[in-house]
């Protein structure tokens, strides 16, 4: 039965996003893949995290190259808040270029990068796709309101989410939660690692293409520098018990780990360059530091909110070394 029940509320939820997928402008619609992390009031295992009051979204894959560049193109033709670091058009994990002058900026896709993660991403960075996705994801869209109330500071003290935000950076305990939770139940106990295993996982190979040689299973990750760059998201080996993947190694992604404001954010996964990273392994950086293993998943309200203030809006069927620029974290 509750497979069942859990099944339901997926395909409600995948019917009502496809509904209010065909409202977004088509012009500026960014596909996102949600998957439902239910169970809400599980138990935290004994590090103290994982606990979540409410069920809630979280992004299937990390925040891609070609999402982005949608992004950018959308709100940056002038650039005001420094959301493109240079190194995305000249390291090799970057996937983004840029050409033009200030004022008339345009943005492409590197060949073959649009479907791995964005890279060199500040938590500011992921504060703003959030609030422009709340707002419409349009041209007009403001990416200092919504979610976050920015005023367009790109450091300093990383504010607080606003209530009734419909699109946001996950907090530490829902990244944990969707990352570790065996889920089925409120007290059904974590995995050591975000491929459902207790056991390390294997690390991946990279195929010509960039994709990670084990496809969508088995007990594999992106990390160690062994494969020496960013693979295509979901390629990387089996997914959480909840469906997102590249939890584990890939990127390093972003979460509110403190909440209220602070200079600093929070980290959870590892990335493709370092050694494999557990449920015990977290990292907090200043929330405007740029690496190329900084990347970021959004989260948001299980409930599907009017078209008009939510990202959800643009959801739709979506199924379908060390750089120059690499910054201290201080791992805790």
């Amino acid at each position: 039965m509750m497979l069942f029940a859990r099944l339901s509320r997926v395909v409600f939820s995948v019917i009502a996003l496809a509904l209010l997928g065909s409202l977004a402008d088509p012009a500026h619609a960014v596909t996102i893949d949600w998957v439902t992390v239910d169970d809400a009031g599980n138990a935290a295992d004994s590090t103290g995290y994982g606990a979540v009051a409410e069920s809630f979204r979280i992004m299937k894959y990390e925040f891609t190259n070609q999402q982005y560049t949608d992004f950018l193109n959308t709100v940056a033709a002038t650039d005001t808040y420094s959301l493109y670091n240079a190194s995305m058009g000249g390291d090799a994990t970057g996937g983004i270029t840029r050409s033009g002058a200030s004022g008339s900026y345009t943005y492409a896709v590197k060949p073959n990068m649009g479907n791995k993660p964005a890279t060199y991403l500040s938590w500011w960075d992921g504060a703003r796709v959030a609030n422009w996705l709340m707002n419409g994801a349009a041209a007009s869209s403001s990416t200092e309101t919504g979610a976050y109330t920015l005023n367009g500071a790109i450091s300093g003290a990383a504010p607080t989410r606003n209530s009734g935000a419909t699109c946001y950076i996950p907090t530490e305990d829902q990244w944990y939660m969707a990352a570790y939770y065996k889920g089925g139940s409120t007290n059904a106990g974590y995995w050591d690692y975000a491929t459902q295993s207790d056991t390390a996982p294997a690390t991946v190979t990279a195929l010509p293409n960039g994709d990670g040689s084990a496809g969508s299973t088995g007990n594999f990750a992106n990390y160690g520098s062994v494969v020496g760059n960013v693979t295509t998201v979901g390629t990387n080996g089996g997914p959480s018990a909840y469906g997102a993947f590249d939890m584990q190694g890939n990127m390093w992604e972003w979460n509110d780990l403190h909440g209220a404001p602070n200079s600093s954010r929070g980290l959870r996964g590892g990335d493709y360059y370092q050694g494999i990273t557990t449920a015990n392994s977290r990292a907090e950086d200043n929330a405007a530091s740029e690496y190329s293993g900084y990347g970021f998943r959004l989260a948001a309200p299980v409930a599907v909110p009017e078209p008009s203030t939510s990202c959800m809006a643009l959801a739709g069927l979506a199924c379908g070394g060390y750089s120059l620029f690499r910054r201290r974290r201080t791992l805790i």
